[in-house]
């Protein structure tokens, strides 16, 4: 799990030195934490995340999106993540704006092995960023609708406005989520609003269980090794460079070649065969969530079709 540790020193030191984001966070789980079930970003971090956005929106000039299809219209930087406005295929503009990011992002640490959350309070803040990654707004969730990382690795905040005045104030769509699995071979783009940094990459292949230290998630998207992300890409959405919608969320990636830590996910097959890939990074897929919301997008787990893990 990929969530940064920063201070600000880190961060006036880069922008001294010229340093691009790539280099300038500490990775936690695929993009966690580096310490299991470690506290949700403090009100220190909070300060030092705003450091890092203005060194990060001086340096975004550096990481301009690599494809020229996707850009960072929609996409939302957090205290220590990333994420992205989100509609289900079925969405109207009058709903309530969804966000999406990682389980592991929430502001209350990591849900537990089995455990998810449903319909509580929130009022977390987003960065809202338009096409060339310049932050335009500051949005805020009125509940967290959905969190887990069983199976999964996703987190669904319900903001306090809805898609159409998002885009009367700002000209911002949000993005759609996928009704359909992606295909091995797939072209894509990993977009963080935390770094302003696009990652371009295909589809490699499917984890049928990707395990890291106590969670397990299921048919994770593995990338090929070109999107070689960092701590702060957790939640950034994986765009299907071909239609622009979102097929996954970024996660996790084997940092250091152990088997199965925190950091360091190893493949499990079906058979029980394990297989680690260091260097490599994964996604976790979304288009089970679009069978689980219906009008006015709201959570309805008892759905025909939705199979995502309930309380």
């Amino acid at each position: 799990m990929r969530k940064p540790l920063v201070v600000a020193l880190c961060a006036l030191a880069f922008a001294g030195a010229g340093a691009t984001p790539a280099v300038a966070a500490a990775p936690s789980p695929t993009g966690a934490d580096t310490t299991t079930g470690a506290a949700p970003a403090t009100s220190l971090t909070d300060v030092v995340n705003d450091t890092v956005g203005a060194v990060a929106d001086t340096l975004s000039g550096l990481t301009a999106p690599k494809s020229a299809a996707v850009n960072f219209a929609g996409t939302v930087s957090l205290s220590n993540c990333s994420g992205s406005v989100v509609r289900m295929p079925d969405s109207a503009a009058s709903d309530p704006a969804l966000v999406l990011t990682n389980g592991h992002c929430l502001e209350s640490g990591f849900p537990a092995p089995g455990q998810v959350l449903t319909d509580r309070a929130s009022s977390r803040t987003f960065g809202l960023l338009n096409a060339s990654g310049a932050k335009v707004a500051t949005l805020r969730a009125d509940r967290l609708v959905y969190a887990t990382m069983t199976d999964t690795d996703a987190a669904i905040y319900r903001l306090n406005t809805t898609y159409a005045r998002i885009k009367s104030a700002y000209g911002i769509d949000p993005l759609t989520l996928s009704g359909s699995r992606p295909a091995a071979g797939t072209a894509i783009s990993v977009v963080s609003g935390y770094w302003k940094r696009i990652y371009s990459c295909s589809v490699d292949g499917f984890a049928y269980r990707l395990k890291e230290g106590d969670w397990t998630w299921k048919d994770s998207v593995r990338y090929t090794s070109a999107c070689d992300t960092i701590g702060g890409t957790s939640g950034s959405p994986v765009v299907d460079d071909a239609t622009g919608k979102v097929v996954a969320v970024n996660n996790t990636g084997n940092e250091d070649g152990a088997r199965c830590t925190v950091n360091n996910p190893c493949e499990v097959d079906r058979d029980g065969g394990v297989t680690v890939r260091q260097g490599i990074n994964y996604a976790q897929q979304t288009y089970p969530f679009t069978a689980c919301f219906t009008t006015g997008n709201r959570l309805d787990l008892s759905a025909s079709g939705c199979t995502v893990p309930k309380p």
